[in-house]
């Protein structure tokens, strides 16, 4: 397969398929832009899990727990009675911030597009 073809392109481990799995669980990039926007890239886990509403305690544990393995985000214990675990953005993290900022930028920009958008049989809107 040459470099640049179509086949290339669409392949398993091609850029855009590796992106979207990266955000696989809709919490992903909530998680990244709240630490990001919300707490300057570092948070305690329960003060994210009460800065995201909607999502379960459960839900967020496994989205920290993919995303420390992505390398995403860093788990900190922090020595304390009881302890006290704070996730950090990582440098890789940051990176992926910005086209997640770019999109919801988007999203907040069109909503009248949003809108437009047939409700999903599974979404809380009205």
């Amino acid at each position: 397969m040459l470099p640049g073809t179509a086949e290339e392109e669409w392949r398993e481990d091609c850029a855009p398929r590796r992106v979207l799995s990266l955000f696989a669980t809709k919490w992903t990039s909530m998680v990244l832009h709240t630490l990001h926007a919300r707490h300057r890239g570092a948070c305690r886990t329960g003060v994210l899990q009460r800065s995201l509403p909607g999502i379960s305690k459960k839900m967020l544990t496994q989205t920290l727990r993919d995303m420390q393995e992505t390398g995403l985000i860093s788990r900190h214990v922090q020595s304390a009675i009881p302890p006290a675990v704070e996730y950090r953005l990582t440098a890789l993290g940051m990176r992926f911030v910005e086209p997640v900022e770019l999109l919801y930028a988007w999203g907040r920009d069109n909503p009248d597009a949003l809108d437009q958008l047939g409700i999903r049989p599974t979404s809380r809107r009205n």
